[in-house]
């Protein structure tokens, strides 16, 4: 029998092209999507007509406890900073039986990695710290309070502890991401388009500090095969994949230093004519935050987390181009965006 699938987030990036990947591979899914009005269900069902639309937004705590009581497998993209939304799947999740358990895969993010960082208020220095999801599991799996997104995470992971036989859940935890989302909303992402558009809206390129910090990238692509690879385990009743406290599953495909993006903006951005010079700007604390609320977090700090679950466990192999090969193409996103293209 087809699982039942209840989703958030399908008209964002992350949730709008797995949701793309889950209509290609799995026609048969019978699929809710929460959506925030109807215009939103008609954005989605205009790209996938089978699929059922709820209207409702993150608090409508009622409609997300039954929409998960009724489901097999849940996925959750939307907002990992949103208690009250992982509350309500926690509470939906407590009416499962180990007959019937509930499957609840669940997208956090490598912010909660920032840590070092964060307490230190640091930016655009190096940190060698680094993580994995296989040697050192419980140590991101037990992350102090004050992390990013460790509230939330902590809800997930405690409705997986509380009731292990019932409640099966996958924490996905995705770094900088990037490319083209296949999805019927919002195709990109964040970090280096914003940083784009900072550097064609100033006509200067910009470097945050040192530009010594290192972070993982993922393309959005290679990041769904993740996605659908766990739904596909779920549905085979936990297949190869790891669940509960062994539920925690890092998405990279490599490094790269945040200060050879920003030079690499730059120059991509004066070789198309956008801006007038190459070189940036060293900047301080206060000149970036003015430029963006969030580039001291998104430009400036440290995340490595090291994906190795995936590869092992299913042989998740990501294999789309690099953000360096994709800059030119998002420097051009947001340049059209912005109209100056």
């Amino acid at each position: 029998m087809a699982p039942k699938i209840f989703l958030t987030g399908a008209t964002g990036y992350i949730g709008g092209d797995s949701l793309y990947l889950i209509a290609q591979k799995h026609p048969d899914w019978e699929v809710t999507a929460l959506v925030r009005s109807e215009a939103k269900a008609a954005q989605v069902k205009s790209q996938y007509p089978g699929i059922r639309t709820v209207v409702g937004d993150l608090d409508s705590a009622a409609l997300i406890e039954e929409e998960v009581r009724n489901a097999d497998i849940v996925y959750h993209f939307a907002n990992c900073d949103h208690v009250a939304s992982a509350k309500a799947i926690a509470k939906g999740a407590s009416h499962h039986t180990p007959e019937r358990p509930l499957w609840w895969i669940h997208t956090s993010g490598t912010g909660i990695l920032t840590l070092e960082d964060q307490r230190a208020k640091t930016h655009g220095i190096e940190r060698p710290k680094s993580y994995d999801d296989w040697d050192h599991i419980d140590e991101v799996t037990n992350l102090p309070d004050d992390a990013f997104h460790r509230d939330v995470d902590k809800i997930v992971l405690e409705a997986g502890y509380s009731a292990p036989a019932s409640v099966k859940t996958a924490i996905v935890c995705p770094c900088t991401i990037y490319g083209p989302g296949r999805g019927p909303g919002n195709p990109k992402s964040y970090q280096a388009y914003k940083l784009s558009e900072a550097v064609l809206q100033r006509k200067k390129g910009l470097l945050v500090g040192e530009g010594k910090n290192v972070w993982h990238e993922i393309h959005v692509h290679d990041l769904s095969d993740l996605y659908i690879t766990l739904g596909e385990a779920a549905a085979e009743g936990g297949g190869k994949a790891t669940w509960n406290d062994k539920g925690y599953y890092f998405a990279e495909n490599g490094q790269f230093c945040w200060g050879d993006v920003e030079r690499a903006i730059a120059r991509i951005a004066y070789e198309k004519k956008l801006i007038p010079s190459p070189d940036v700007e060293p900047l301080s604390d206060d000149q970036v935050a003015a430029i963006n609320p969030f580039g001291l977090y998104s430009w400036g700090t440290n995340s490595r987390g090291h994906a190795i679950r995936a590869r092992n466990l299913f042989g998740w192999s990501p294999s789309r181009p690099s953000l360096s090969a994709l800059l030119p193409s998002i420097v051009e996103i947001e340049a059209k965006d912005l109209g100056l293209l």
